[in-house]
């Protein structure tokens, strides 16, 4: 029953529904000390810094209790508004040694000279939040010699997904199930999809049953909950393929794929090709309405300081995506902003771009 003190300890904001507050019940029984310990690698003697709003589900499992069940100290910060600058020095003056922040800054990180900071006390970054375009990846590597181990949970679920040390990393991967939970991507017809097919991720599991790390349901709203646990299912609405190895690649929200004269177009691969571009600071993609195809993809963009954003650059931005994914799915219609819509958590809300 929710709401239930014996059963459920806390009940969350669900960072995803910003727009409209949705309260996640979770119970005592977590999954905090496998993201502290797998994922963030905490340990005694560290000190851990994960960048997230403390009142989002990501600070209780990502930046406080799992750390703490660890014996990792933990360090916080707080600012009104992101800037790397102010951020970057405190590495070395505090000897922070884990970190953990949503791609959305690590796309801000890597866009400064990281060779004036000394960085050297980190010993393992990771990110969670939103999918991890691969050229931020591979550029924060390149200028600090980390390797970003990304990871997939939500409100609901805490880390189901992970690079775990141990694993060899894949670029672009967001890694693959936690042992804790049984995952399967799954069709419109909720039937187990192929490897190399776009599923979307569900948790099998009964309701009710208090699987760990599982949330127990939506607080004071049975309907919502049924929507997304049904038939021993739990639907995240995430889309994600499975290669042979296991490891699971990101599509986008189910809402959010684009449906464009009968091709299904994910978000994050267009975005990723797009953020390749050295003059890119930030890009959000996301469907626009066609009397001909339906819709079409549009691509929001936001341009490091001093590039100015001309017809020629538009024209650019649409050449390099046809040349390095397909024809079919460049952006028809390229908008540059000063930012891009965000929820407090640093996910782009594709639906107000």
């Amino acid at each position: 029953m929710l709401g239930d003190d014996a059963v459920d300890a806390v009940v969350i904001p669900d960072a995803a529904e910003a727009a409209g507050v949705q309260a996640v019940v979770a119970g005592h029984a977590g999954a905090d000390v496998g993201a502290g310990l797998e994922d963030l690698e905490v340990h005694a003697g560290g000190l851990h810094f994960t960048i997230s709003e403390t009142g989002w589900g990501k600070a209780l499992w990502g930046k406080l209790y799992g750390q703490w069940l660890c014996e990792g100290a933990v360090f916080t910060y707080d600012f009104d508004r992101f800037d790397a600058s102010d951020i970057l020095p405190m590495f070395a003056k505090y000897n922070i040694t884990t970190f953990c922040a949503p791609p959305t800054m690590y796309r801000m990180l890597i866009k400064q000279d990281l060779s004036r900071y000394d960085l050297s006390s980190i010993k393992h970054a990771t990110t969670a939040g939103e999918a991890l375009n691969p050229e931020v990846f591979r550029q924060f590597e390149s200028q600090t010699g980390l390797q970003i181990y990304e990871g997939f949970g939500q409100t609901e679920t805490t880390l189901c997904i992970g690079n775990l040390l141990g694993n060899k990393q894949k670029i672009g991967s967001m890694g693959k199930p936690i042992p804790t939970y049984d995952l399967v991507l799954v069709d419109e017809n909720d039937q187990p999809v192929a490897p190399g097919e776009n599923g979307e991720i569900c948790i099998r599991a009964q309701e009710g049953l208090g699987l760990p790390g599982l949330f127990s349901g939506y607080y004071k709203d049975e309907a919502q909950t049924r929507e997304v646990w049904h038939d021993g299912l739990y639907h995240t609405r995430d889309v994600a393929w499975q290669d042979e190895d296991g490891y699971l690649w990101y599509v986008g929200r189910r809402d959010d794929v684009i449906k464009s004269s009968g091709y299904r177009i994910g978000p994050f691969e267009i975005e990723s090709v797009i953020m390749e571009l050295p003059y890119v600071l930030e890009c959000g993609v996301s469907a626009a309405p066609d009397e001909i195809r339906g819709q079409v993809v549009k691509a929001s963009i936001v341009l490091v300081k001093g590039t100015e954003g001309t017809e020629e650059l538009k024209k650019e931005i649409q050449d390099y995506v046809k040349k390095h994914t397909a024809p079919y799915k460049y952006p028809r219609i390229v908008v540059f902003k000063e930012e891009l819509p965000k929820t407090i958590s640093g996910k782009i809300m594709r639906n107000k771009l």
